[in-house]
């Protein structure tokens, strides 16, 4: 009675250095182990080289000025900083700026751009001509030319001395604001005892309104039955007031007053004209490329989508909202993600305007006066890097949440 021959010790035992090329098992592998070797050893031999050129002009990589006096003051900043302080706070104070203009910008630039995005598909032939205009003007032009066009547009404000004295020359815009040719005074929220439970209170509201538009558009789905939508400001507005009159008001406003002062403007908060002007410039250069990736989106998802939906007695708005726009958003992410992504990198530019950034404070001021520009440049590089990191790493849990999952 005959049996089939045993290969597997055969097989086992039958490894060869040669099958690490020719076998397609090992191949990849191999060749990846190579790539990696190569990347090591150009790194060690630029890290050595870097070494020996610095001990030759008699330099070394220290990062001590970091703990030294800066010496320099900036406009302006979210947390405490002096003159006085060190550079290593000079470089948290550009960097808070950074991420305060590349915030700013992103959700300004989205609203911009999916407005303009689905307006330019309107029906309306001046309405989406006007939306191509823009789209077109802006994506071809340089983002720091319109910096500086931007910039130029929101100095020619008028002089804060237009609003001061016993009978200025105009009031204050709806009694709280003034525009002036230094930026937007507007009142300062001022927090007194009790204020934290009226906060922690309006995020709960929030947390409540997410959760039941969340079970709104499930019952939707399920059921085809559409929830009303008053829950939403009631939820979001009346347990706040509540709780923010029975803790006597522990939130006061303080309202900018042009008679305190025959110079300039008492009370309030500034924000400064050059914060202003790069969020203006970077939003709407930004929103026009979102734009279009917005309209590629909705072009993406299939008429007979719409036709079913008008079919079933939705109308335009809801058809929008709840057909096209939930499809189309698996195409608008991931380059979504890129314009976030360069906005942030666009706001290195802040200088053309004077706003003081990461790039200002530690590629700039504390590069001259420090001397220690490879350290500053790593260090910017890094801060640039982790930045940009953390912004793909949420757009990608997001994106993921948004992506087909097929059975």
């Amino acid at each position: 009675m005959s049996s089939a021959p045993d290969t597997s010790a055969g097989q086992a035992g039958g490894f060869r250095l040669s099958m690490l090329l020719n076998d397609t098992r090992y191949r990849g592998l191999t060749f990846q182990f190579i790539a990696l070797a190569v990347i090591i050893f150009l790194m060690f031999w630029l890290g050595t080289n870097l070494v020996r050129n610095l001990a030759a002009a008699g330099l070394n990589i220290s990062f001590r000025f970091l703990g030294e006096t800066a010496n320099y003051d900036i406009g302006q900043s979210l947390i405490e900083y002096s003159s006085q302080s060190t550079h290593m706070r000079a470089a948290m104070v550009g960097l808070l700026n950074t991420l305060l203009v590349a915030f700013l910008g992103c959700v300004l630039a989205t609203i911009i751009g999916v407005t303009a995005g689905v307006l330019r598909l309107s029906k309306n032939w001046l309405v989406a001509r006007l939306m191509s205009a823009y789209v077109e003007a802006f994506r071809n032009v340089p983002v720091l030319i319109w910096i500086l066009v931007i910039g130029t547009v929101v100095s020619l404000g008028p002089s804060p001395k237009v609003y001061l004295g016993d009978d200025p020359e105009r009031g204050l815009f709806l009694g709280l604001f003034a525009f002036t040719n230094r930026g937007l005074t507007a009142p300062a929220p001022v927090f007194g005892p009790g204020s934290l439970w009226v906060v922690l209170t309006l995020v709960a509201s929030i947390i409540g309104v997410i959760a039941y538009l969340k079970h709104r558009k499930k019952t939707l789905f399920s059921t085809g039955t559409l929830l009303p939508t008053w829950p939403v400001p009631a939820l979001l507005i009346v347990p706040t007031v509540l709780v923010f009159f029975i803790l006597g008001q522990p939130i006061k406003l303080d309202m900018p007053d042009p008679l305190a002062n025959r110079f300039n403007l008492q009370g309030g908060f500034e924000i400064g004209r050059p914060l202003i002007a790069l969020w203006l410039a970077l939003s709407v250069y930004t929103g026009a490329f979102i734009a279009e990736n917005v309209r590629a989106g909705i072009l993406a998802i299939s008429k007979g989508q719409t036709e079913a939906a008008a079919a079933l007695g939705l109308r335009p708005r809801r058809i929008m909202n709840l057909v096209v726009l939930p499809q189309a958003l698996r195409v608008i992410i991931p380059p979504l993600i890129s314009q976030y992504l360069n906005l942030t990198k666009n706001s290195s530019l802040a200088i053309a305007v004077g706003y003081t950034d990461i790039t200002a404070t530690l590629g700039g001021i504390t590069l001259n006066q420090t001397g220690r520009a490879i350290e500053c440049v790593l260090l910017l590089m890094l801060f640039y890097l982790l930045i940009s990191l953390s912004i793909s790493a949420v757009m990608n849990v997001y994106n993921a949440s948004v992506a087909l999952k097929e059975r």
